[in-house]
């Protein structure tokens, strides 16, 4: 779909830089549509150079003249942020935080009364190589096609889903924090190559390009996970060897409770946020 009018930024870091070369790039939006408030002047010229966006130091012309605004400030500082910026919000404007953690409860409080809609999205780090997956909540108020606006602007970066704001502690816990297991993943892969002999270059140039053949073949989907890995398995060879070794060390299980601790804890932040006993860092 097209989009109309200015998009708008608060805070110009790496996710709203993922964002701004992935909907230029699909032309979703022109770079004369977009305006960032970043206090940073590094940031603001780096932006201006590579993308031909317009950056500022203060939000004010961002409220003033976009109607679509995506919050990608730190969670620790979009209450002030939201705060600063209250008497500027009117009801035409529809806000899409990707602040981590931060619920839609929060963010709706901080702006009652001001009649804007707001839309909380759960985004992960692939998004900065246009392979991100992002879980999409829509709040009070929002309009098939204010959802129809989020959706492309995160397809642009990846997949996106959208979802009751229920299930984001699970997306955060397998997506949100997932690039950091398969890099750990990949790491030890490397480091295990590198012990049975092989040169360090040469064990992540075959890791990370192992890693990256396995998740194409999966995702062809044509074949289920398990019938991939039966295609590699053959009786009584090297990879049922390796896998038994797996087996031993629980490493599904592992797997499992990463993705249920990280689950808790985003449910433990988030409660911490509502009661206003702390933010997530």
């Amino acid at each position: 779909m097209g989009f109309s009018g200015k998009l708008g930024f608060v805070g110009g870091g790496l996710m709203a830089e993922a964002l701004i070369k992935g909907i230029t790039g699909a032309g979703l939006v022109q770079a004369g549509q977009i305006l960032v408030a970043d206090p940073s002047s590094a940031r603001q010229a780096l932006l201006q150079q590579e993308y031909k966006v317009a950056a500022v130091a203060e939000a004010t012309a961002v409220w003033a003249e976009c109607k679509v605004v995506i919050l990608a400030v730190k969670p620790q500082v979009i209450g002030a942020v939201l705060s600063d910026s209250r008497e500027k919000i009117q009801a035409a404007h529809l806000l899409i935080s990707i602040a981590a953690g931060i619920p839609l409860a929060v963010l709706e409080g901080a702006v009652s009364g001001r009649g804007c809609r707001v839309i909380r999205v759960m985004p992960n780090t692939p998004a900065i190589v246009l392979k991100g997956a992002s879980a999409l909540s829509p709040g009070q108020g929002v309009s098939p096609e204010d959802l129809a606006v989020a959706t492309s602007i995160f397809d642009a970066v990846g997949v996106s889903f959208v979802l009751d704001e229920a299930y984001l502690d699970a997306v955060t816990g397998l997506s949100g924090s997932g690039p950091a297991y398969v890099f750990t993943f990949i790491e030890a892969l490397i480091d295990a190559g590198v012990k049975v002999g092989l040169a360090r270059p040469v064990a992540q140039s075959l890791a990370l390009q192992t890693v990256l053949g396995s998740v194409l073949l999966a995702l062809d989907g044509s074949r289920h996970p398990a019938e991939l890995r039966a295609m590699v398995t053959s009786p009584g060879g090297t990879t049922i060897a390796g896998l038994h070794e797996l087996e031993k060390g629980a490493f599904r299980a592992l797997i499992t409770n990463a993705v249920e601790a990280a689950t808790n804890r985003s449910c433990e932040l988030g409660r911490l946020v509502v009661s206003g006993a702390g933010k997530p860092s």
